[in-house]
């Protein structure tokens, strides 16, 4: 985006508006104002949402719709209000790079790194996590070539990589990585696109769209076999989150996915709900000059590109949205950028969605899944814009005792705990689960 085209943006979106008394410190960021539909058309409606959520949420939700809705068919896309929603188990139940890293493994398309050595797919593997995938795997695949994963020969080659990506440990129970910032990337998340190096994105996109048909086909509850054990085989698209983003793009709202799964992956996926493969922010791989994937990403803000910390991850999801919906360049894009710069609406799930949910202006959806900070921060509401939904589909029982907000509800950078503190550094104080 230009500096002109950004200029445009602000001056459609409109200039912050001042927040109610007592609802946020003066530190915190204000609300969006919200730009008014043309007068005088009796006809011009907001879409009507269906049913189907809890408590009052329906409702706030189309407020939400009826105050930013247009009117006007043919409003430019940088004037339009924006929301971002998290993927998965957000819009989705369970997880796309998950399902696409079990079809991996049961079709055997995970390359053997160059020399053999597994340390080129993270800077952030430990040296026991190496030796374990070297013991399991370096015998059965030339570097550069598919491991057979998907054979007998290549059963713990499989348990192991299954192992180190979902757990973050080997089978033996070491850690699989180590030195990595807790608030701008996930090594095991970061570590399924840096497995699909040597693939191109059309590639990736035919693996995840092989994926896709077999979870969705699949019924409610399915295992599948990967390695020797089994795995979740199964995902679906959560009716509800598939209409109100048809009903958000249809009151002429600018809707994006926010994911720390990898880019081609969510793009296939996306499309099931309306949304192209340009307004997906996924975790992006460098490229060779012939297009297939090397193991490294692309920057945000302060990162270069293949410094591989700056995922679409808390904050790093912040980067990348003001980087690439808000045209913010730099180091910029790593801070909390003006309201008019911001999105209105935000929807996710888990802490990894906690910057880009606080930054919305409007509303911010959390479907609960009883994930600390953001469950504190969500049940806390102290500016009144949050709303809580239970998982539609198989949700959560209620969390026996409360979340601990006031001790160690907070995941700093280093990995240590500590309390999860409001835009004015008060202490959020320990909070009930009560929407569930």
């Amino acid at each position: 985006m230009t500096r002109s085209q950004t200029l445009r943006r602000l001056q459609a979106v409109g200039a912050a508006a001042a927040v109610a008394a007592g609802t946020l410190a003066a530190s915190a960021p204000a609300a969006q104002a919200a730009p008014q539909a043309p007068s005088g058309s009796a006809r011009c409606t907001a879409p009507q949402l269906a049913g189907g959520w809890y408590g009052a949420n329906q409702a706030r939700l189309q407020q939400l719709i009826d105050r930013y809705h247009s009117c006007d068919p043919y409003r430019d896309a940088r004037s339009k209000p924006v929301a971002v929603f998290d993927w998965d188990n957000t819009v989705v139940k369970n997880d796309v790079g998950d399902a696409t890293m079990f079809w991996l493994l049961r079709n055997g398309k995970i390359r053997q790194p160059a020399h053999r050595d597994w340390h080129t797919t993270s800077r952030n593997l430990t040296d026991q996590a190496a030796a374990a995938l070297s013991t399991a795997c370096d015998g059965i695949g030339r570097p550069g070539e598919p491991l057979p994963t998907h054979t007998p020969a290549g059963t713990a080659c499989a348990d192991q990589i299954n192992a180190v990506y979902g757990t973050g440990a080997t089978t033996a129970g070491a850690a699989a990585f180590a030195g990595w910032n807790r608030r701008t990337t996930e090594p095991s998340y970061a570590w399924l696109p840096q497995l699909m190096q040597g693939w191109t994105a059309k590639d990736v996109r035919a693996f995840a769209a092989a994926a896709r048909t077999e979870n969705l086909a699949a019924p409610i509850g399915a295992k599948q076999q990967v390695g020797s054990g089994t795995a979740t085989g199964w995902v679906r698209y959560y009716d509800q989150q598939k209409d109100l983003i048809g009903k958000l793009r249809k009151a002429g709202i600018d809707v994006w996915i926010s994911s720390a799964s990898p880019q081609p992956v969510v793009e296939v996926w996306a499309k099931g709900v309306g949304v192209d493969a340009d307004h997906v922010i996924g975790i992006r791989n460098t490229t060779t000059r012939g297009g297939t994937f090397t193991p490294h990403f692309q920057g945000c803000g302060s990162v270069r590109d293949g410094a591989d910390t700056m995922i679409t991850y808390i904050d790093g999801k912040r980067c990348w949205i003001n980087k690439e919906i808000f045209g913010v360049r730099g180091a910029a894009a790593e801070k909390v950028q003006p309201a008019a710069r911001r999105q209105v609406f935000a929807a996710g799930d888990s802490d990894t969605d906690i910057s880009f949910l606080r930054d919305a202006t409007a509303l911010r959806l959390v479907v609960n899944r009883n994930k600390n900070e953001l469950m504190c921060r969500a049940y806390d509401n102290s500016d009144g814009r949050w709303i809580v939904n239970p998982m539609f589909i198989e949700p959560k029982k209620q969390k026996s005792g409360p979340y601990p907000c006031s001790t160690t509800g907070y995941v700093n950078p280093d990995g240590t705990t500590g309390p999860v503190r409001r835009w004015d550094r008060s202490i959020v104080p320990d909070q009930q689960d009560t929407v569930f």
